[in-house]
């Protein structure tokens, strides 16, 4: 059945995250004393899902995990949040995928991701949730699930005349085959840095010369740049730039997804580009500057 509402549709990741704050983020070979811990669900896809959700529209992950404590976990809190799940795959004798995030006392982060199930998602998983994969639906796409999938995904929103937005992270190249599919292109400073010409992107003069370079290849591309603000140029020249919003930095974790979501939203809900930008960098200050 088709749904009635539209929906973003996020097609990627879910991992059960491990959290640990202390003084500094260790260098190799060094340990460092932590001050505390906790888990959290997230994963990109999770938690753009979410994200959307929280925005008022409606929202719809297509996902994998295991039949393990994590994966009863992530699908739980997709639930929780007003989340649709049901195509979500819980996938037996594999192990779900989780990740460990190390803050330090500025509320930078490092992480190590291990995929498990998300890089068991395949054409099942397309075909299955073809319902939500209609016009007047967004798809959201990520890098923490294999390529291949993504273009399964990408190639059945785009052949019924649907949207779709990938957020480049983390940074890989990208074929040819799926960059022809992406409607908007997100990346942050290091991942623009990656798949353009490969200068640093420190300042918004630099996110916007990133973004005119990447517009070569995508139809509108989005590079947020921190501190700095963001850059949005698409193929027709047009081009947004939006000073980031200054705010007392807490921790700078989710604050990618936080503006995906927000961003998905906005469009869905008609907003032009402009104001789904202010609507996302707004959003993603506000993440920052809180404590959770």
């Amino acid at each position: 059945m088709i749904p009635s509402t539209p929906t973003v549709v996020v097609f990627g990741s879910l991992h059960y995250d491990i959290i640990v704050h202390g003084p500094g983020r260790p260098r190799k070979g060094e340990t460092v004393t932590g001050h505390s811990w906790h888990p959290a669900c997230g994963g990109k896809g999770g938690n753009q899902a979410v994200s959307a959700a929280k925005r008022g529209v409606r929202s719809a992950m297509i996902g994998a995990v295991a039949d393990d404590e994590f994966g009863r976990a992530l699908v739980n809190n997709l639930r929780r949040h007003g989340v649709d799940h049901q195509h979500v795959r819980v996938m037996p004798g594999a192990v779900s995928g989780m990740s460990v995030a190390i803050f330090d006392d500025e509320g930078d982060y490092g992480a190590v991701i291990v995929s498990g199930s998300n890089l068991l998602l395949s054409s099942e998983d397309v075909e299955r949730a073809a319902s939500l994969l209609v016009p007047g639906n967004i798809l959201v796409l990520q890098n923490e699930v294999a390529e291949a999938a993504n273009l399964l995904a990408a190639a059945a929103m785009k052949a019924v005349g649907g949207r779709v937005l990938l957020n480049a992270a983390p940074a890989r190249p990208l074929s040819a085959e799926l960059s022809a599919l992406i409607d908007i292109l997100v990346v942050n400073a290091i991942e623009a840095q990656v798949l353009s010409d490969g200068a640093e992107v420190r300042t918004l003069d630099d996110a916007r010369r990133a973004a005119r370079s990447l517009s070569k290849f995508y139809a509108a591309v989005v590079v947020t740049a921190g501190g700095a603000g963001v850059a949005c140029v698409d193929r027709n020249g047009e081009e947004i730039t939006l000073p980031a919003l200054k705010v007392d930095v807490v921790s700078t974790h989710g604050a990618g997804d936080e503006f995906i979501g927000v961003l998905a939203a906005s469009l869905l809900q008609g907003s032009a580009m402009p104001d789904a930008l202010h609507a996302a960098n707004r959003a993603a200050a506000l993440l920052v500057s809180m404590r959770r």
